[in-house]
C-alpha cells in the first residue's frame, strides 16, 4: 500500500486581459477497486463558482466560469491517493470472444473506433496484424503491440504538441507519453482489442522516500479489454504499478485534458504546469 499527495497547479497567463472564461478541469483522482481517494481540494484564482460533475467516461470534472476581467487563471489541486498493489489479470477472451463485441457492448464500441487523434498510420496496422497472427491470445496480442509501438518511439520533449496526432508522432518516431498512448491506441483498435486513453500521474522516482518531494508531471497510458481492463504503460514498457495515479479515462487525450477551456480575449494565451509529488507511506 502506498499513499502518495499530488499538488497539480496549472492555468493560463493570457497576453492582456480577458473579459471571461469557461472552463472545465479534470485534476482529481478516481476511487477505483485499487486506489481511494481520501482528500481532495480545487482552488481557482480569480475565485469563482463551479459545479461538479461526472462525465461519461467516468472522470471527475470540475467546471467555472469567470466573468471579471483577469490577466491570468491559476487552478490548484490538491490530492491524497492511496494505492493498494494492483492485480494484472490480461483476459481470456479468444479472437472469436472479440469479434463483434463492439455491437454488443456501447461502452467496447466507443473504444474500438479511431478518432482524429487515433487514425493509425499504415505501418503501425501492419504491425499490430503481424502480432496479432504470431498470437495466440488477443491478451499476448496487446502486450507485444504496446511494447513493439513503445520501444519504437523515443520519449522527447518539444518534437509533438498538445493537438499532434498518432499518425504525426509515428511520422517522428519522437514524442511524449501523450504521443506514444495514442499510437499504442490506434495499433490496438485496428486489430479489433478494445483500449481506451488514461491520463494520470507517476510517481517520479522509483526510490522516492517516505516524506520526499519530488517534482513530476501529468502523465498516460493505456488500458485494454480482453475480459477484464488492464493497465499497461508503453512509454515505460512496465504493468500498471502502485506508482501509477489514475484521473481520467476516454477515447484519446481531448476526452481527459487536465484543464480546457475557452476567453473573451486575443489570442496567444500560455498554458503553464507544475506538478509536485509527496510520498506519504
Amino acid at each position: 500500500m502506498r499513499r502518495l499527495k499530488i499538488a497539480h497547479t496549472t492555468g493560463f497567463t493570457y497576453p492582456s486581459a480577458v473579459s471571461a472564461s469557461y472552463n472545465e478541469a479534470r485534476l482529481s483522482p478516481l476511487d477505483t477497486t485499487r486506489q481511494f481517494l481520501l482528500h481532495t481540494r480545487l482552488d481557482i484564482t480569480p475565485v469563482t463558482g463551479r459545479d461538479a460533475f461526472v462525465d461519461y467516461w467516468g472522470t471527475r470534472v470540475t467546471s467555472f466560469e469567470v466573468l471579471a476581467r483577469h490577466e491570468q487563471l491559476t487552478v490548484s489541486a490538491e490530492s491524497l491517493v492511496e494505492i493498494q498493489p494492483r492485480e494484472h489479470v490480461p483476459g481470456e477472451l479468444t479472437w472469436n470472444d472479440l469479434d463483434g463485441i463492439g455491437d454488443r457492448s456501447v461502452e467496447l464500441s466507443d473504444q474500438l473506433f479511431e478518432t482524429a487523434y487515433t487514425q493509425v498510420p499504415p505501418e503501425v496496422a501492419d504491425i499490430a496484424s503481424r502480432i496479432r497472427a504470431e498470437s495466440a491470445r488477443p491478451a499476448d496480442a496487446a502486450r507485444a503491440i504496446c511494447d513493439q509501438i513503445g520501444g519504437s518511439i523515443e520519449y522527447l520533449r518539444g518534437v509533438t504538441e498538445v493537438s499532434s496526432t498518432a499518425a504525426e508522432a509515428w511520422e517522428h518516431r519522437k514524442g511524449v507519453c501523450q504521443d506514444i498512448a495514442h499510437v499504442t491506441l490506434s495499433g490496438l483498435r485496428s486489430v479489433g482489442i478494445p483500449a481506451r486513453y488514461v491520463s494520470g500521474y507517476l510517481q517520479p522516482k522509483a526510490d522516492l522516500e517516505i516524506g520526499e518531494e519530488a517534482t513530476g508531471e501529468s502523465h498516460a497510458w493505456v488500458e485494454w479489454y480482453c475480459g477484464d481492463w488492464t493497465g499497461y504503460d508503453p512509454t515505460n514498457s512496465v504493468e500498471i504499478a502502485d506508482g501509477h495515479v489514475i484521473v481520467g479515462r476516454g477515447r484519446d487525450y481531448h476526452d481527459v485534458a487536465p484543464l480546457r477551456g475557452i476567453y473573451a480575449g486575443p489570442g496567444g494565451a500560455d498554458l503553464f504546469v507544475e506538478v509536485k509529488v509527496t510520498r506519504e507511506t
